[in-house]
């Protein structure tokens, strides 16, 4: 068993060869990456199964899918990404040329979580290979079977010293905290985020942490209410509401709370009764998640569902009403079936109650109204989010995904996932073919010809 300083020091070695960052290098990597996700498609799709009970079509739009397509959009566009960048040069540098070169940070460690185990690992990955990095990957013990799976196919596809999967619980993975990587980038909850960032600290190693908060969903009294309800039912209750951008709660126009709530009813019932009766609805990952999200019903009142099994670790997708922001629903991330519905009529007042709490990862506003889409906009802080749709934002190789505050630090997917894992290096390249005098302290006027630049 290799230790985790030796396993640090054959990849520093190897990235030290120069060998990442080579264009021919990463391009393979990248193609072998996908080859290796299509592949073993099937047995991938059987291990989600097995871990969260998740559905062959759950698992291909949330997990491959997204993989597969950060992958060609990286593919199509690395040839320009990793050209140094000719910017503006001042007036005051006469002669000279300025440019931003990319370079990768070196080893970097990519710790990811269990509710989307292989997209969450494999898309950093991405980004990591494409900016010429070495990287270790450390993917969650709670999903022992998709983890073990992408060990063993990464393991297969690429040597050791340039992408290595280290499988660990949380005492472990204190320990390789310790050593001291280039990068660290981190996908989970705000209490580990800390610890990560901490650790972090000690080598001044810089991190992006993907975290999670209670994003909101706001329904103006303006919005599509059928079209609404359909796609918060869908973006709330995909992965049995395990993803860190699904509605956390709802804030709905009193004008047309009670008609929304029956479309909302209704179209839970038309995309999960059959799903739910069936026992394919996603399972809890675990009994202690599971406790905690099915202690959060005594909150304010079922709406809808509440029903749920321990020996198959599932809560049917379930609405609470009566619900205010002193209930223990309102208190953390809920990151479960659970959706409570609170009301509004005074948008000021809604507002404020939204910023008075940590800023959310997500944000989502459903209205035709292009004034109250601006007002929320302006007014909240939040990562990123949709104007009538939720967590298809997430989705998009032209938008960087991030949090802000207590949601996260930095952003990724696409360009952005190229940028995270790179140094911007300034270079500055000076003509030889005159000297400006003005600049050195021994000319008299120097300062006078100075000021005739820079006033």
């Amino acid at each position: 068993m290799v230790s985790f300083s030796e396993l640090l020091k054959v990849q520093r070695d190897f990235f030290q060869s120069g060998k990442t960052k080579e264009l021919s290098y990463r391009i393979e990597a990248l193609l072998s990456l996908g080859n290796m996700i299509r592949k073993h498609e099937a047995e991938l799709m059987a291990a989600l199964k097995k871990d969260l009970n998740k559905s062959n079509f759950d698992t291909y739009i949330t997990e491959i899918g997204i993989v597969l397509e950060e992958i060609r959009f990286t593919l199509k566009h690395i040839k320009d990404w990793i050209q140094p960048r000719k910017v503006k040069t001042a007036f005051t540098q006469m002669g000279s040329k300025s440019y931003i070169y990319s370079e990768p940070y070196g080893v970097a460690l990519i710790i990811s979580p269990w509710n989307y185990p292989l997209q969450l690992t494999l898309a950093p990955l991405v980004g990591a290979i494409a900016a010429g990095n070495c990287a270790v990957l450390k993917p969650s013990e709670l999903t022992p079977e998709t983890s073990r799976l992408i060990k063993e196919l990464i393991s297969k596809t690429f040597p050791p010293e340039y992408i290595s999967v280290v499988q660990a619980d949380a005492e472990i993975t204190q320990s390789l905290l310790k050593e001291k990587f280039d990068y660290i980038f981190f996908t989970g909850s705000v209490t580990v985020g800390k610890v990560i960032m901490e650790a972090a600290a000690k080598h001044l190693t810089p991190v992006t942490l993907e975290l999670g908060g209670k994003s909101p969903c706001i329904v103006h009294r303006d919005a599509n209410l059928k079209l609404a309800a359909k796609r918060i039912a869908w973006g709330k209750f995909i992965n049995a509401g395990q993803t860190c951008v699904a509605p956390d709660y709802l804030y709905v126009h009193r004008e047309i709370k009670d008609e929304f709530i029956r479309m909302f009813i209704a179209s839970i019932k038309d995309l999960y009764e059959e799903i739910v009766k069936n026992e394919e609805f996603t399972r809890i990952v675990s009994e202690k998640h599971f406790h905690r999200i099915t202690g959060l019903l005594t909150s304010g009142e079922i709406l809808h569902g509440g029903n749920y099994s321990l020996d198959t670790l599932t809560l049917e997708p379930t609405v609470l009403g009566g619900v205010n922001w002193d209930d223990p629903v309102m208190q953390e991330e809920i990151f479960g079936p659970i959706l409570p519905v609170l009301e509004y009529d005074d948008e000021k007042t809604m507002i404020h109650q939204i910023i008075e709490h940590p800023k959310p990862l997500a944000l989502y506003i459903f209205s035709e109204s292009k004034d109250f889409q601006g007002t929320i906009l302006d007014s909240i802080s939040f990562g990123g989010g949709c104007i009538n749709d939720t967590v298809m934002h997430l989705s998009s190789p032209y938008l960087p995904f991030g949090g802000v505050g207590e949601s996260g630090i930095g952003a990724y997917h696409g360009r952005g996932s190229f940028d995270v894992f790179s140094h911007q290096k300034s270079i500055l390249k000076q003509t030889t073919t005159f000297d400006l005098p003005f600049r050195y302290p021994n000319r008299k006027d120097a300062l006078k010809q100075i000021k005739r630049f820079i006033k």
